[in-house]
């Protein structure tokens, strides 16, 4: 089973995919000054990180940018976006 962790903030976009058949981490990394910009910095533990400056003017592009990355032949971890079996979304809440 793989499951895609996200945590978006008001700028960023952090994400992890793990494979929960050996709870490893396939892939992670963060889309960052979404909005205002935009990069990219994908890891995994067996290549050096890739970096790529893009424009990501909303968190849409930046969720879109970060499944192309995960099936990319090159950089991906994966063949289809069908391999995620489900997806977590973390959520703060402020409150007293």
């Amino acid at each position: 089973m793989k499951i895609l962790v996200v945590n978006a903030g008001s700028s960023s976009l952090k994400y992890q995919l793990f494979n929960m058949e050996n709870q490893t981490v396939l892939a992670k990394g963060i889309c960052e000054c979404i909005g205002n910009g935009g990069k990219l910095i994908h890891k995994r533990p067996d290549m050096t990180d890739y970096h790529i400056d893009t424009d990501l003017p909303t968190h849409d592009e930046a969720i879109n940018l970060v499944l192309k990355i995960l099936v990319s032949p090159e950089y991906g971890v994966i063949k289809s976006v069908s391999e995620i079996d489900a997806v977590g979304h973390r959520i703060a809440h402020g409150g007293e």
